[in-house]
C-alpha cells in the first residue's frame, strides 16, 4: 500500500522503483529531503510519517559531476542521484529546473500532479480536483496549464 500524504512540500520527495504493473514497490526518501522535513515544524504531516519510519531512506553513493554543476538544491540533487543508482526509478521533482536536469540525465519524472493523477486512478483519492484545491489551500503554487494537462489525461482514461 502507498501512502499519500497531501501536504507535500514544494521540491523533491523521492526515488520511486515502479513494477511493471506500474505501482510502486518501494518509497525512497533521499535523506537530504528527509533531514530537511524533519527540521520543520512537528505537526507537519510528512515529519510525522518520517517520524514514525514510514518510507524507506536512502543516500546515494556519489552524484556525478554533471548532476552537480546544474546547482540545483541539495535534496533535488540527492533524489536524482538515489534516482540514477537505483534504475529503474522515476524521481518526484516539483521543481522545474530539477525537472529538466533529470530529464536530461536519462531519469523519468514525476511531480505532485501526477502522484494525484495516478491515486485517484487507482483508487487512493477520491478525487484529483479535491486534492488539489487542497493543496492550494495549503499554500502550494499549482500551475493552471499543468492542471489542463492533468484533466486533459483524466478525460482520456
Amino acid at each position: 500500500m502507498v501512502k499519500l500524504t497531501l501536504e507535500l512540500p514544494d521540491g523533491a520527495f523521492a526515488a520511486i522503483k515502479e513494477d511493471p504493473a506500474g505501482f510502486a514497490r518501494e518509497l525512497r526518501q533521499a535523506d537530504a529531503v528527509a533531514t530537511e522535513v524533519l527540521r520543520g515544524p512537528k505537526c507537519d504531516a510528512e515529519r510525522t510519517d518520517l517520524e514514525s519510519g514510514w518510507g524507506i531512506r536512502c543516500s546515494p553513493t556519489s552524484a556525478p559531476e554533471t548532476l552537480k554543476e546544474w546547482a540545483i538544491g541539495e535534496g533535488e540533487t540527492s533524489v536524482i542521484a538515489v534516482a540514477l543508482e537505483k534504475f529503474p526509478s522515476v524521481a518526484i521533482l516539483d521543481d522545474a529546473q530539477a525537472r529538466r536536469c533529470a530529464r536530461t540525465m536519462g531519469v523519468p519524472v514525476m511531480g505532485t500532479l501526477g502522484i494525484l493523477f495516478l491515486a485517484e486512478r487507482k483508487g487512493g483519492i477520491p478525487s484529483f480536483s479535491d486534492a488539489v484545491a487542497l493543496l492550494r489551500a495549503n499554500g502550494m503554487f499549482v500551475d493552471e496549464k499543468l492542471i489542463s494537462e492533468v484533466n486533459r489525461l483524466r478525460e482520456k482514461t
